[in-house]
C-alpha cells in the first residue's frame, strides 16, 4: 500500500548519510538527527528529549516567526503536538548537508491535522471528526551544541500548505503505522 505518511522518511537520509560517514563529529550529529527522528515518530518524549539541548532554541518560519525557547518550551511544544494529534509528520528528505555543527535538510513535508484543531483554528472543514493533509516543501537547519545535542531546529517552509487543506482527507489506513521493527 503507498502511505500518504510514512515517517520512516524522516530518518531514511540520515542513516544512509551515517553508514557512509567515517568522521566522528559528523557521525555524532547524524545519529542524533536519526535518534530525535525515530523518538518522535513513536512517540516516546522520553526518548526525544534526550536528543535535546539544554540551550534549545527552535523557530518556524513562515508567515509569521514562532519561537521556542529552552528545552521545557521545546518539550511542551512536542507534548502539545502529541496532544492535539497533530504527530502524524513525513519530512521525506530528498536533500541534505551535512557539517560537523549543522545539518541541512530538505524535500516535501506532509502532516495529518485533526478537523477539530483545523475548526478551532478557524479552518472550516467538511467533518471535523476526520484528519486532513497538510503539505508543503521543507527545508530544516538542525544545530548541534557540543555534546551532539539538537540545539535549533529552524524551518521554513515554501508554499501555503494550508491552501486546499480541507479537499484533502487523510483516513487512518493512510499513515503507516511506526513500529519497533523500524526501529
Amino acid at each position: 500500500m503507498e502511505y500518504l505518511i510514512d515517517q520512516r522518511k524522516n530518518w531514511a537520509m540520515a542513516e544512509q548519510r551515517l553508514a557512509d560517514e567515517s568522521d566522528p563529529r559528523r557521525r555524532q550529529v547524524l545519529a542524533t538527527i536519526v535518534e530525535h527522528a525515530k523518538a518522535e515518530s513513536l512517540p516516546d518524549y522520553e526518548r526525544l528529549m534526550a536528543t535535546v539541548s539544554p540551550r534549545a532554541h527552535y523557530r518556524f518560519f513562515g508567515d509569521d516567526v514562532t519561537d521556542v525557547v529552552g528545552k521545557d518550551g521545546v518539550g511542551a511544544f512536542y507534548a502539545e503536538l502529541v496532544e492535539t494529534g497533530r504527530n502524524h509528520v513525513e519530512h521525506a528528505v530528498d536533500r541534505m548537508v551535512v557539517d560537523r555543527d549543522a545539518i541541512t535538510t530538505e524535500g516535501p513535508m506532509r502532516m495529518a491535522y485533526p478537523g477539530a484543531f483545523l475548526a478551532d483554528a478557524g479552518i472550516e472543514v467538511p467533518d471535523v471528526d476526520r484528519m486532513y493533509l497538510f503539505q508543503t516543501r521543507m527545508m530544516i537547519v538542525w544545530g548541534f551544541d557540543e555534546d551532539g545535542l539538537v540545539k535549533c531546529e529552524d524551518s521554513y517552509n515554501a508554499g501555503d500548505g494550508w491552501a486546499g487543506i480541507a479537499t484533502r482527507p487523510v483516513e487512518p489506513e493512510q499513515i503507516r503505522p511506526v513500529t519497533l521493527a523500524d526501529l
